[in-house]
């Protein structure tokens, strides 16, 4: 039996145990699982190598895309660049990350793009949203980062004001803020500023219309959340392992 998974801690929000069980189900995959290894410290990573000889493929979550790098043997090019992997292949014993988010949240954002969106925030600093930097050069969409804390190319949200968020078009949430549980959280923009030329972006899915894209859409807003990229990094993943 071949073995897939997901790795993170915690893994109460999981999307791709679920998916990829369904997935086997519906197209006759017999001699496939997928589970979840919860793992509370990367450092068990090699444990759970050992103690899951028939592993063939691993996602990676929240927050170890950029923590399970040192443990690989090799990434591919995006992978590289983006020094992030949310995608294991196992291969004739060596380990290779790939980041599959960018490949999801490419082919889920284009469609929504008009001529107006030619300027994006990015909130928030960790793994996801360095795959969203990747894919918004690879579309010449400049853009500013947003955090809770000032750092080199980084403002925080304390500095957004009127004239960035209109400058700004498209604003893209890569922080857990709002994500169920704690659905009564969102980032803090002057969200009075927000108008129906803007694009908000949630990659978060659970709830399907967080806070965030709940007052975006009251101002008339574009709006989209991540259940689609997730669907699209799912299919990157298994297209990897597969063809292997």
């Amino acid at each position: 039996m071949k073995v897939f998974g997901l790795i993170g801690h915690p893994l109460s929000h999981s999307f791709s145990k679920g998916y990829f069980e369904e997935k086997f189900r519906r197209e006759g995959i017999r001699d496939c699982v997928y589970e979840n290894f919860p793992l509370p410290d990367i450092a068990q990573f090699p444990a759970l190598l050992q103690q899951q000889p028939d592993l063939c493929g691993l996602n990676v979550t929240i927050p170890y895309k950029e923590a399970v790098l040192p443990w690989l043997d090799g990434l591919s090019p995006a992978a590289e660049q983006v020094k992030a992997v949310n995608c294991i292949q196992f291969h004739e014993g060596t380990l290779t990350g790939f980041n599959t988010d960018v490949t999801g949240f490419k082919r889920s954002l284009q469609p929504l793009l008009k001529p107006h969106h030619t300027h994006a925030l990015i909130l928030g600093t960790g793994g996801a949203a360095k795959a969203v930097k990747f894919v918004l050069q690879e579309l010449n969409i400049p853009f500013m980062v947003v955090s809770r804390s000032a750092q080199p190319g980084v403002i925080t949200y304390d500095a957004l004001d009127k004239d960035i968020i209109a400058g700004h078009t498209i604003i893209i949430n890569t922080s857990p803020l709002g994500m169920y549980p704690q659905t009564d959280t969102a980032p803090a923009l002057p969200y009075e500023c927000i108008t129906r030329h803007h694009l908000l972006y949630d990659l978060i899915y659970n709830p399907a219309k967080t806070l965030f894209l709940q007052q975006g859409e009251a101002k008339g807003a574009a709006i989209k959340n991540g259940h689609e990229m997730l669907v699209l990094q799912a299919e990157a993943s298994w297209d990897i392992w597969s063809n292997e």
